[in-house]
């Protein structure tokens, strides 16, 4: 964090404007960054600081670097926009975190089924997961049974509660997540496209977040991590998938392929065209992924723009 005063010439009086860059103004930073915007200061967003190899750190140096690379930039880049992006943004990460729970608590049921007594297993194997939790549910140990046996029937009913209480959650936050997704001016442009859904949409408009951010078509395919990066050897010429980027905006994009893949017939074509001109499906798919988000980012910026009602 620092503060940065614009430069004035010598003999006139020194300005009063002020900037200030600000790291981390979407978590830690983000009740300082509301405070400031709201006491009229100008507020921009950098990335994290970079530090020399062998060089110091203190906090007057971090502050003398975030002034000079504020300074140097050709935008600026104003903090992440509250109300409804930040909307978006709670109830997208709530639905993952709950999802990645869901996922760990299936896998140990599985677990579970696996080691179980023959007499427990033999009901549970083979059968879908909605089949497996009624039959849990049904599961009594007496107490004539087994220690094995018991604490087993116990596990299994536990985990299978969680299973159903962290489904139950999902069911919960995806009207949710789809409400505020049609109450973004974008909505029309983005859920009218082949391969977008509710969280996909939200996820493509948590990233773009404001007017400004992203400063060009090019910008966003590099933040998405789809921007193509040449490997070429010798006479070959080819490009490689970018690693880099917004991992969680690459994964979006990529679901929005593998859709179209499956059911598009436009993408049929478009991967028939280019398999017979020899390229392998890595290479169709980074291309299908970088066409996709080029024509993404621009429904979204035709979208109007948010008024501050709606945020």
């Amino acid at each position: 964090m620092c503060r940065v005063l614009e430069p004035h010439r010598a003999g006139e009086q020194a300005p009063r404007s002020r900037l200030w860059a600000l790291e981390g103004t979407g978590n830690y930073g983000a009740g300082l960054a509301s405070f400031l915007a709201e006491a009229g200061e100008d507020v921009v967003e950098i990335d994290r600081v970079k530090r020399a190899r062998r060089g110091g750190k203190n906090d007057q140096i971090d502050a003398v670097r975030a002034a000079r690379e504020a300074i140097s930039r050709e935008t600026q880049v104003s903090p992440r926009q509250r109300g409804l992006r930040e909307a978006l943004r709670v109830v997208l990460t709530t639905r993952h975190a709950v999802l990645v729970s869901r996922t760990k608590a299936i896998n140990e049921l599985k677990a579970l089924i696996v080691t179980a007594p023959e007499h427990l297993r033999s009901g549970l194997r083979g059968c879908p997961l909605t089949t497996q939790l009624d039959r849990i549910k049904l599961l009594r140990a007496s107490a004539m049974s087994t220690l094995e046996h018991r604490m087993t029937v116990l596990a299994l009913r536990s985990v299978a509660a969680r299973i159903a209480f962290l489904t139950d959650q999902v069911d919960e936050l995806d009207p949710q997540l789809a409400m505020l997704v049609h109450t973004h001016p974008a909505d029309p442009a983005l859920l009218g496209e082949p391969g977008v859904g509710p969280v996909v949409a939200a996820q493509l408009l948590i990233s773009c977040s404001h007017p400004g951010r992203i400063r060009s078509e090019a910008a966003f395919t590099a933040l998405a991590g789809v921007s193509p990066l040449e490997a070429s050897s010798g006479q070959r010429a080819r490009h490689r998938l970018n690693r880099g980027g917004d991992r969680a905006l690459n994964r979006a994009l990529h679901t929005v392929a593998l859709t179209r893949l499956r059911c598009h017939p436009e993408t049929h074509q478009y991967a028939d065209r280019r398999t017979r001109e020899g390229k392998t499906h890595r290479e169709i798919n980074r291309c299908l992924k970088r066409s996709i988000a080029r024509r993404l980012y621009r429904r979204i910026q035709t979208a109007a723009p948010i008024t501050p009602a709606t945020t």
